[in-house]
C-alpha cells in the first residue's frame, strides 16, 4: 500500500508515470501498475489519462491533498525504526569532486565498510553543484551548494586554491618573486562546470593583500586533475585546489609558485539533509567523514596559509 501511494504522489507531483518512475527508480509501467491498483482499493478514477500527461480528477486532488502530510510522516517513522534500530543498512548515494573523491575518499573505503558491512556505496564523481534533496542524495562533499531549506553543512576544512608548476618548467622560465611577474608566465585555466566560463578569483596573502592572477591562456580544461597533470608535464601554471594539488606537491611531482599566495575559495562541507529521524547508514558516514578528517589532519592540510 504505501508503495501505492508513492507512485500515486509521485506521478501527481511530476505530471507523468515516466517521470515518477524516473525518480523512484522505478519502471513507468510499474509505476502505472500501482496507480491502477491504488484506484481499484479506494473505488475511483485518480487521474485523466492522455497522451502527454496526467490530469488529477476532483476526486485524484482532494485524496492527494489527504494523503501527501501522511505519506511523508510514514516515510520519517519508517526511517526513524531503521535508525532506533542502530543498523547502519542499504545504498548510501554521496556526491564529491572527482580528484578528491579519488585521492582522499576512496583510500577510506576498505575501514568504512570493514565497520558497516551492510552500506552499499552508490558514490557519484562530479565537480558540479549537485541538487541535494531533488536528486535524492544521502549527502555530498564540496562547496558552494545553496543552502536550501532541509539541508545541513558542516565545515570540514578550509577550500583554498594554489599555483603549482613543474620544477622542470620553472627552471626553464623566468623566476617569479612578486604576483605581478606571472603574466610573463603560461596559464593552464579551468573552466566553471556550472557556467563554462574561467574561474579567476584573487591571489591574496597574509597581509590580506590581492592580486589578480594574470598569465597568459596557455589553455584551458574543466577538470582540476587535467590542469595539475598539463602543469605537471611543464606546460604552464595552474591554479587548482589544495585537495587537488597536495597529491601532487606531498609527491614532488609539483611545486608550489608564490607560496605565500593563494585563493580563498571558502570551505569544504559535508552537506547532508536534516530530517528529524536521520538514518543511521547517513549518519555513521557524516561522522565517519568527520572523524577522517581529523585524524588525517585534512583541515590542516588543505590550508594554503
Amino acid at each position: 500500500m504505501l508503495g501505492h501511494l508513492e507512485c500515486f504522489v509521485s506521478s501527481a507531483e511530476n505530471g507523468s508515470f515516466s517521470a515518477a518512475g524516473r525518480k523512484l527508480g522505478i519502471s513507468s509501467a510499474a509505476v502505472g501498475k500501482n496507480v491502477t491498483k491504488l484506484e481499484t482499493i479506494v473505488g475511483v478514477r485518480l487521474f485523466q489519462r492522455n497522451t502527454r500527461k496526467l490530469i488529477l480528477t476532483e476526486e485524484g486532488e482532494r485524496f492527494l491533498q489527504e494523503v501527501s502530510g501522511g505519506l511523508l510522516s510514514i516515510q520519517c517513522a519508517l526511517k526513524g525504526v531503521s535508525s532506533s534500530g542502530g543498523v547502519a543498512a542499504g545504498t548510501l548515494k554521496v556526491s564529491m569532486g572527482t580528484a578528491f573523491g579519488l585521492h582522499f575518499v576512496m583510500p577510506m573505503l576498505p575501514d568504512f565498510l570493514a565497520r558497516y558491512p551492510a552500506i552499499v556505496p552508490d558514490w557519484h564523481f562530479d565537480n558540479r553543484k549537485v541538487d541535494l534533496i531533488g536528486e535524492h542524495f544521502d549527502a555530498a562533499i564540496g562547496g558552494g551548494i545553496e543552502l536550501a531549506q532541509g539541508m545541513i553543512a558542516r565545515e570540514l576544512a578550509p577550500a583554498h586554491g594554489v599555483l603549482v608548476a613543474s620544477a622542470a618548467y620553472l627552471q626553464r622560465n623566468t623566476a617569479i618573486q612578486q604576483p605581478e611577474q606571472l603574466m610573463n608566465h603560461a596559464g593552464i585555466f579551468i573552466r566553471s562546470p556550472q557556467t563554462g566560463r574561467i574561474r579567476n578569483l584573487p591571489l591574496r596573502n597574509a597581509e590580506n593583500e590581492q592580486r589578480a592572477p594574470s598569465m597568459e591562456i596557455k589553455m584551458t580544461v574543466n577538470e582540476p586533475d587535467a590542469a595539475a597533470q598539463a602543469a605537471e608535464l611543464g606546460l604552464g601554471i595552474a591554479l587548482i585546489a589544495m585537495p587537488n594539488a597536495l597529491p601532487y606537491l606531498e609527491s614532488g611531482r609539483l611545486v608550489r609558485v608564490l607560496p605565500g599566495w593563494y585563493v580563498d575559495r571558502g570551505s569544504v562541507y559535508l552537506y547532508f539533509p536534516t530530517t528529524k529521524f536521520l538514518p543511521t547508514k547517513t549518519r555513521v558516514f557524516v561522522d565517519y567523514m568527520a572523524e577522517q578528517f581529523r585524524l588525517q589532519k585534512l583541515a590542516t592540510r588543505f590550508d594554503a596559509r
